[in-house]
Order: C-alpha cells, then sequence, then structure tokens
C-alpha cells in the first residue's frame, strides 16, 4: 500500500465529515487507507464515520490521549509505505496527495513535507514553514523582529522567511496539521514524542527528522485550507499546555541559561495571553448578501429560507468561472460553495483568489445537510442546518 492518512479527532464532527470527504476524493487513483483515531469525542463524530464513511478504519479510544499518542496509535496500524498526519479541520484538494506522492518520491533525502496552508478565508497560514526555535529564533518571533526585517536571516528564521509561500524549498519546521513522510522514517525517530501533550509535538518530531540526516521540505503546489480555530479554543488550558510543550522542547534540546529560562517563561506567558485574546470570538456582522455556487436553483431557495435572506444563484454548470470586480462585491458577501458540484480544489481556489476583498466563504459538502466554514484562524466555525 502507497499510503495511510491518519487523521486525529477530538469533537469536531462536522468538520471531521468535511475533511475525510475531500480526503476519500483526493485518494480515488491511490493504494491507500483513511485511519480516523478519535481521542473520546462526545459528539456524535465516531457515529458518524460509522454511517457515512464504512470503509475508513476507526480507533476510538476511551479517553482523551493527547495529540502524540493519539498519532502514535493510528500509525502503529497504518499499512501504507508512506504516512500523513492530518488535522480533522482540514480540506484538500483532489490531487494534492498525487502532487505530494510524486514530489516526494523525486527525493533521496526525504525527510517530511508540509503544503501550502490556507485558512477560511483563503489567507495563507505562515507556520505552514518555520525555523527552529532556537532562543534566538523565539526571541525574534516573541519581540516581532521577524516583521521588521523580513528579509534578514538574522530575524527572518522564525516563519522561514527566506521561502516564500508561493516557492517550494527546504525549511526545517513544519506544522501538524499536515505532515507528509515515510512511515518507517517516523518509526525510526520514535514518532511524536508522548511526554508532550500537545503544542511542540509536531517542532519536535521535525527537529529529530532533520538529526537523522534528512531534509524537510514545503511544497507549495498544493494549497489546503486549516481552518485553524477547530483545533482547540484558546482558553486557560491552552495557555498551559502550550507553556509546558516548549518548556519541553528547550529542555529536551538545548541547554539555557537560568537568566534565558525566565526570559522564555515570560515571554512565553505573554505570548499564550496574546493567542488567548486572539482566539476570543468575535461579534459576527448580520449578513445582507449571499451568493450559491451550485447547478442547483431549488437550494438557493432553501438556504434563503434558512437564513431568511435574499440568495443569489449562480449556475456553476453553466458558467464554472465566479467572476465578481472588486468594486462591485458588496460588504460582507457570503459565497457558499456546492460540494456536489464545486470540486474541492475548485473551493480552495476560489478562496485563495477572493481573499481580502470583503468575502467569506462557506462550503455545503457533497451530500451533507449542513453548511461549513470558519470567518478567522483564531475563531471557532460555523456550521448552520439546511435539510
Amino acid at each position: 500500500m502507497q499510503l495511510s492518512v491518519i487523521i486525529l479527532n477530538y469533537n469536531v464532527r462536522y468538520f471531521l465529515e468535511l475533511c475525510v470527504l475531500s480526503v476519500e476524493s483526493a485518494l480515488k487513483n491511490i493504494d491507500s487507507e483513511i485511519i480516523v483515531v478519535d481521542n473520546n469525542s462526545q459528539d456524535g463524530s465516531c457515529e458518524m464515520i460509522k454511517r457515512h464513511f464504512p470503509n475508513v478504519k476507526l480507533i476510538q479510544n476511551n479517553q482523551n490521549l493527547g495529540f502524540p499518542k493519539g498519532n502514535n496509535i493510528g500509525v502503529a496500524q497504518a499499512k501504507g509505505d508512506y504516512i500523513c498526519i492530518l488535522n480533522p479541520d482540514t480540506v484538500v484538494a483532489e490531487d494534492t496527495f498525487e502532487k505530494v506522492l510524486a514530489f516526494a518520491k523525486s527525493k533521496n533525502d526525504l525527510g517530511i513535507i508540509g503544503v501550502k496552508l490556507i485558512d477560511g478565508t483563503g489567507n495563507f497560514l505562515p507556520e505552514s514553514k518555520r525555523g527552529i526555535p532556537t532562543p534566538w529564533v523565539a526571541f525574534t518571533k516573541i519581540t516581532g523582529l521577524y516583521k521588521l526585517f523580513p528579509k534578514s536571516t538574522l530575524f527572518n528564521k522564525y516563519y522561514a522567511q527566506h521561502v516564500s509561500e508561493n516557492q517550494t524549498g527546504q525549511v526545517e519546521i513544519l506544522v501538524g496539521a499536515f505532515m507528509f513522510l515515510k512511515k518507517d522514517l517516523y518509526e525510526a525517530v520514535g514518532g511524536f514524542d508522548e511526554n508532550c501533550f500537545m503544542y511542540s509535538d509536531d517542532i519536535d518530531l521535525s527537529y529529530m527528522v532533520l538529526q537523522k540526516g534528512k531534509s524537510n521540505y514545503y511544497f507549495h503546489e498544493t494549497a489546503v485550507i486549516h481552518y485553524k480555530g477547530e483545533s482547540t479554543s484558546k482558553d486557560a488550558v491552552y495557555m498551559k499546555r502550550f507553556q509546558e510543550a516548549m518548556e519541553f522542547f528547550y529542555k529536551k534540546h538545548f541547554q539555557v541559561s537560568l537568566f534565558f529560562s525566565v526570559f522564555m517563561k515570560i515571554g512565553i506567558v505573554f505570548f499564550s495571553l496574546i493567542k488567548r485574546i486572539q482566539g476570543r470570538t468575535k461579534t459576527r456582522i448580520p449578513l445582507d448578501n449571499y451568493l450559491l455556487i451550485s447547478a442547483s436553483e431549488t437550494l438557493a431557495k432553501i438556504i434563503a429560507s434558512v437564513v431568511q435572506k435574499k440568495v443569489d444563484f449562480l449556475d456553476w454548470e453553466a458558467e464554472k468561472e465566479v467572476n465578481l470586480q472588486s468594486n462591485s462585491i458588496r460588504n460582507e458577501l457570503q459565497i457558499i460553495l456546492d460540494n456536489e458540484y464545486v470540486s474541492f480544489k475548485e473551493c480552495i481556489e476560489i478562496l485563495e483568489r477572493y481573499r481580502n476583498k470583503g468575502v467569506i466563504f462557506r462550503i455545503i459538502p457533497k451530500g451533507a445537510n449542513f453548511i461549513i466554514g470558519s470567518d478567522s484562524p483564531n475563531d471557532r466555525g460555523e456550521i448552520v442546518k439546511i435539510k
């Protein structure tokens, strides 16, 4: 078998359905399997997988074992030569895995491959590629120096700014939302370190792979949506675990002075507070403008009855193109993409094309009875039932 995709889920039932649907579409031409590991979700996630995706291998844990252990359990049962660690709040394009597989096979020194991640508004997520957070690199991140000197090799390492978002190249650290590598390499480094509950596990795995003499790559030729805010809420528990995670990584890999340890602890607390503030739910602006991209005008009427607003309709089968002039986009237009007719790759392309243009996006997964999406990488997403 070529590829095993491991998806660790915890209480994101609707995003998981969207994710698995997109992964199934992307694996049609690949000898592969999907393994969903559930960390004791209480939202009907497991029942949904059993009902809608009977071919998916489901592993049900009786408690939340954390990100490292949950993924290690999934990888242990994987049969693929390659594995992909994938977050449940992601959407892949139909050709994502074919492209990544071809790239992987072209490299003799292959470590981990990461891809271009975008949030639910179509904006690039800079953590798609990072540098090793040495004490100095962490200092440039916490102080914001990387923003002031983005082209300086002295300051720009945290987000690996030597490689642009639209350029494939070697980087040091990749994010756990999408990590593609050979299974035997994963096993050779011991997988994710289970002493870390979450948050620095991907940094640690990337670093251990580098220590094996392998090269990690950021691959820009496919984009993947990562809603991100669904992975965890930014509460007091988040702050505690984020601090513990960074302390874990430094203690494991670096020797630092007492002064720097104190400085880093202050910085971590500050950084955690910023994350928590960013994660607070923002007040939603009431929408008046909706555009359904589909081939079902009846669906537009159904949605209109649910949102109690007029819903414009674009017949995708007839037009196959969205042409919105920037000056004609009404404030806070919501584009609803019907995956019954609009492919996941087309959905991703539309998000990227109209990012930062006063548009917010939602997707109706094929065969589903809900609209789903997110307006910020820091907020929880939105699910609206329509049928």
